[in-house]
C-alpha cells in the first residue's frame, strides 16, 4: 500500500460535496469541519497538486465567514469599546459540512488559530495556483484578519480546545502567520499588530530560554513547532526555536511518536501521529533528514490495514489510568483522521523533494 496515494485518496473521498473537510467520518464528535484541520488539509492538497479540493474548501470557508459579517462586526466594535464578549460574540470554531454551527453540544468553540491558520492556508493556495483569490474570499480573509486583531490578546481555548483562561502562544503564532498572508494577498497593513504579536511572545512566553503552552507555564507544548513552521514567527535557528524542539525530544517524544504537552490526559495522553509528522516536517526543513526519516517511519509503522492514519496511538501513555475511561465513552481513537493524513502528505511530499534534489 502507498501511503501517499492511500491519503490522497481518503481525504477526496471524504470532502463534502459543500466543499468541507470533516475532521474524521468515523468519529462522531469529529464529523465537522474545524478551520485548523481543513486550512492544514487544504495546504496539503495543495503541495499534491489537487487544487480543486483546496478551492472547493476555501469557497466553503469563506461562504461560512460572509455569513456571520454581523458577528464579526459586533465583536470587532466591543472590542474597541473594551467591553466583555458573550458566547454569541464570537466566531465558531467547527461547523456542519453544511456550514452550519453545531447545535445542543456544549462545546469549547472560542478558538482563534484555526482563523489565523485559514488566512495562511488561503496564501498558500495562491502561491501554488497563481490565481487571484476571489473577491469574496477577500472580503471574508479583511473580516477574519478585523476580527483576529481585534480579539488576539483576550484569552480563548487553546488549539487541543482547552485552557481557556490563558493567551496561547500557538494561537499567538497563528494569528501572526495569518496576518502575514493577509498582507501578502491583500496588501493590508498589520505591521503595528504583528510588532505587538512578536514582543508580546518574545517577553511573555519563554522560560529557561525555550518558549511555553502560555504565559506563567514552564511547559512545552508541540504545537509550538508552529512558531517556526508553518507560521514563521521565528526562524527554524532561532535560539529559543532550538531550545523549544529540544525540550519536545526530551519530555513529550518518549518513544518514537510525538506527545500533545506533559500532562496530557486525553486517551491517556498517547503519542500523535500528526504531530511527529509536525516534528518531521521541522526537520526536513531544517536539513536534517535522518531525523525526519525516522519520524516518517514511525508514522508509516501506525498505518491500519485499511490505510488509515488515527489521530494517536496509546503508546507510552502520560497516564494509563485514563485511557480506559476515554476509550469507554468514545471508543477507539479517530481514524482516520484526515489532519493526520494531511501532515503526512506535507512530510512525504517535501521528503520525496528533498530526495530528487539530492539525487539531481
Amino acid at each position: 500500500m502507498d501511503l501517499y496515494d492511500r491519503s490522497i485518496e481518503i481525504i477526496l473521498a471524504n470532502q463534502a460535496h459543500s466543499g468541507a473537510y470533516p475532521a474524521s467520518p468515523n468519529f462522531p464528535t469529529y464529523r465537522y469541519s474545524w478551520y485548523r484541520d481543513g486550512s492544514y488539509i487544504a495546504y496539503a492538497m495543495d503541495l499534491v497538486g489537487e487544487h480543486d479540493s483546496s478551492r472547493r474548501f476555501h469557497q466553503w470557508a469563506a461562504t461560512v465567514v460572509n455569513a456571520r459579517a454581523d458577528t464579526i462586526r459586533r465583536a470587532v466594535a466591543k472590542a474597541a469599546h473594551n467591553e466583555p464578549l458573550t458566547g454569541s460574540d464570537f466566531l465558531h470554531t467547527r461547523y456542519t459540512i453544511d456550514g452550519n454551527e453545531a447545535s445542543g453540544e456544549n462545546w469549547p468553540d472560542y478558538q482563534l488559530d484555526g482563523f489565523g491558520t485559514w488566512l495562511w492556508s488561503l496564501n498558500e493556495h495562491q502561491r501554488h495556483t497563481g490565481i487571484e483569490l476571489d473577491a469574496k474570499w477577500r472580503t471574508a480573509a479583511t473580516l477574519v484578519a478585523d476580527y483576529l486583531t481585534a480579539l488576539w490578546a483576550r484569552p480563548s481555548y487553546d488549539c487541543w480546545e482547552e485552557f481557556p483562561d490563558n493567551v496561547h502562544t500557538h494561537t499567538l503564532a497563528a494569528i501572526h502567520g495569518g496576518l502575514v498572508a493577509h498582507q501578502a494577498f491583500d496588501g493590508a497593513d498589520h505591521r503595528m499588530t504583528l510588532a505587538a504579536l512578536s514582543e508580546f511572545i518574545e517577553t511573555k512566553t519563554r522560560m529557561n530560554g525555550h518558549y511555553v503552552k502560555f504565559p506563567g507555564s514552564d511547559a512545552v507544548d508541540a504545537s509550538l513547532l508552529g512558531l517556526a513552521i508553518p507560521y514563521r514567527v521565528v526562524d527554524l535557528d532561532h535560539p529559543g526555536m532550538l531550545d523549544t524542539v529540544a525540550q519536545i525530544e526530551a519530555t513529550l517524544r518518549k518513544g518514537g511518536g510525538v506527545h500533545r504537552y506533559p500532562t496530557d490526559t486525553f486517551y491517556g495522553g498517547g503519542e500523535w501521529l500528526l504531530l511527529t509528522c509536525w516534528l518531521a516536517w521541522y526537520y526536513l526543513e531544517s536539513g536534517a533528514y535522518g531525523e525526519a526519516q525516522t519520524a516518517i517511519d514511525w508514522v508509516e509503522a501506525h498505518v491500519t490495514a485499511e490505510g488509515h492514519l488515527p489521530e494517536q496511538v496509546p503508546e507510552n501513555l502520560n497516564d494509563p489510568a485514563c485511557y480506559g475511561p476515554w476509550r469507554e465513552r468514545w471508543g477507539d481513537s479517530a481514524s482516520p483522521l484526515l489532519w493526520s493524513h494531511a501532515m503526512y502528505l506535507v512530510c512525504e511530499t517535501l521528503r520525496r523533494h528533498a530526495s530528487k534534489q539530492s539525487a539531481n
